[in-house]
């Protein structure tokens, strides 16, 4: 389980093709302390194993799947990485939101508006995430916890919603990297699948 709150952001030193998917070495220094082999890490909110640990270094590997539902296939040498890893314990203090690295679907990016320092996008989302996305409600965007300031119509032929990114975030996540027309994971919150599941049982 992770939070949605990006610990660092990571540069890919080199992604290999293979024949089930691809292999990602990033560069991270932060996320490779206290890392073994085997442990979760998500990768702009995708879950995924570490398979290798070199230094300051990790390697993880994706399946063709997950490269064709998320925006990792779009990922190249020097590419920028959010980077979190796993919730470890509870009792402590939980910022974000829930999250599972379980990527729903991918968006684009339609537009980014400056205001003052901070910027605003709209994104595209797919029809079937529409339902789950409500202003004040929680999105992951790339793996980063974020709340929903507007969005369109369920029933609008290209749903969108808008996010509100401040400097901090810019600084610190990949979306600072972000123009239109580049594609992001989304994972809507859980809380609205169960409750949507909740509701169908109570018919």
């Amino acid at each position: 389980m992770f939070t949605g709150i990006v610990s660092e952001l990571g540069s890919l030193a080199s992604v290999e093709a293979t024949d089930g998917g691809a292999v990602f070495s990033v560069n991270a220094p932060a996320t490779c302390d206290g890392l073994t082999i085997g442990d979760s890490i998500a990768v702009n909110g995708v879950c995924l194993t570490a398979i290798a640990i070199d230094g300051d270094r990790f390697t993880v590997e994706a399946i063709a799947e997950t490269l064709q539902r998320t925006n990792l296939g779009d990922l190249e040498a020097g590419s920028f990485v959010d980077l979190e890893r796993p919730v470890e314990a509870a009792g402590g203090r939980f910022d974000g939101h829930v999250v599972q690295g379980h990527v729903d679907g991918v968006g684009t990016v339609t537009r980014i508006d400056s205001e003052g320092s901070s910027k605003r996008f709209r994104i595209t989302s797919p029809p079937s995430l529409a339902r789950y996305l409500v202003e004040k409600g929680s999105v992951t965007v790339d793996g980063v916890s974020l709340t929903i300031t507007a969005v369109s119509s369920v029933n609008d032929d290209e749903p969108w919603f808008e996010i509100a990114l401040i400097p901090h975030t810019l600084d610190v996540t990949v979306l600072g990297h972000k123009d239109v027309g580049d594609r992001v994971n989304l994972e809507a919150d859980i809380l609205a699948k169960y409750v949507e599941r909740l509701m169908e049982a109570r018919g």
